[in-house]
């Protein structure tokens, strides 16, 4: 398996995994609304934040973020919309990147001002694997979704997308 194919099933399994936990938390009643939902939602926040802000980065472009974190996070039904919008995108680039710009080193300027050199495919996988980390932690943030989503595992994933490989 190349880069590229196991970069694409990543995003497609991250996309997988936002819908899942966005559902979950849509799902939530009103009184379970708390400040730890809206916890949650600020750390879902700055994760899609940093997805936006290395999608840019990936195609060389200047973004307008000063920050990876913001003190208020968009209403849930807006930032699973938007959420959703970048993993197709990031969807999208993994299936048509050439696979010799994947190794392409691409400078940016973090929000910090400071400057930064990675790789397309170490850029890919900081925003596949980040994510991850901050589902996690909207998972341990908000136990009550626990029942109704959560299996966030990558194994899980290929074989719900592929049901041949149970067999």
């Amino acid at each position: 398996m190349s880069a590229k194919t196991l970069l694409n099933s990543l995003f497609r399994y991250k996309a997988d995994a936002d819908d899942e936990l966005l559902d979950a938390l849509s799902a939530l009643s009103e009184e379970a609304r708390s400040d730890t939902f809206r916890s949650a939602l600020r750390v879902l926040n700055h994760a899609h934040l940093v997805d936006r802000i290395f999608a840019a980065n990936l195609q060389r472009l200047d973004h307008s973020f000063t920050a990876s974190w913001s003190s208020e996070a968009p209403p849930l039904a807006q930032l699973a919309s938007d959420i959703r919008e970048t993993d197709g995108w990031y969807i999208d680039y993994t299936a048509r990147i050439a696979p010799d710009e994947m190794e392409e080193v691409v400078g940016f300027t973090f929000t910090d001002g400071g400057r930064g050199r990675m790789s397309r495919e170490e850029m890919l996988a900081h925003v596949v694997t980040h994510a991850g980390y901050h589902r996690g932690e909207v998972g341990r943030l908000l136990p009550d979704i626990e029942s109704t989503a959560m299996r966030d595992v990558f194994t899980g994933y290929l074989h719900r997308a592929d049901p041949a490989r149970r067999q």
